[in-house]
């Protein structure tokens, strides 16, 4: 029986850490302590005298509006799906799926948590039309989980060290400029934010540990050429 690498253990762990940060997160939320905090920065995002309007010029407005669409479920399903026909399209069966388990479970567990939550949006009408509760903000969880998971399956199939940082950096900042864009929109409080990114960053970390750990175990790897 082969060893346990230790990447295992470190990806676990950093999981681990995520999830933790995600309960104080919403410890806090819960308990009202973060909501002066939440508020003020907000506000301070808002034009003066218009809440309902973000600061700067209508073009970066829009902008980030586009920006913000990239963690839409619209784009995010289209995303998964384009990159699941090319990995079955590949031969690359298991990782197509290891993908489409990853992308689902996670939306599943941030619908869950919302409901749970029920957290209402903050008091910015005008802003942007939404459907669901605030607490995680589901665009950062999913962009997390999808962006993230996508990343590191390139990073792991790349044998070159900057091109492997590349995929993870450009996967980081794309889930990063998600999450902020809604923060500035006024459409979610910094908490549900943070606590989004926390609990996809944990999920699609412990998806691609789950499956370092059964491909070490089990000598096959996840995305082998010419096969599923």
């Amino acid at each position: 029986m082969p060893s346990t690498p230790r990447s295992v253990y470190v990806g676990a762990l950093a999981a681990a850490a995520l999830l933790g940060g995600f309960g104080l997160i919403a410890d806090a939320v819960t308990d009202g302590d973060t909501l002066n905090l939440d508020n003020a920065v907000l506000m301070a995002l808002r034009t003066p005298g218009n809440p309902a309007e973000p600061i700067g010029p209508s073009w970066f407005n829009e902008a980030v509006r586009d920006i913000t669409g990239l963690g839409s479920f619209s784009v995010l399903g289209i995303v998964t799906i384009v990159v699941f026909a090319y990995l079955v399209l590949a031969g690359k069966h298991r990782t197509g799926w290891f993908m489409v388990f990853a992308v689902v479970g996670g939306t599943i567990l941030s619908t869950v948590l919302k409901m749970l939550f029920d957290r209402p949006r903050p008091d910015l009408t005008g802003v942007a039309e939404v459907f669901t509760a605030s607490f995680p903000s589901g665009h950062a969880t999913v962009s997390a989980v999808v962006f993230l998971t996508i990343g590191a399956m390139l990073a792991e199939s790349s044998p070159e060290r900057p091109l492997k940082r590349f995929f993870v950096g450009v996967a980081i900042a794309l889930t990063l400029l998600v999450g902020v864009s809604r923060i500035y929109l006024g459409v979610h409080y910094p908490t549900d934010v943070l606590a989004g990114w926390s609990l996809g960053a944990a999920w699609a970390l412990l998806c691609t540990t789950a499956a370092h750990f059964l491909r070490e175990r089990t000598g096959r790897p996840l995305s082998p050429e010419g096969r599923g």
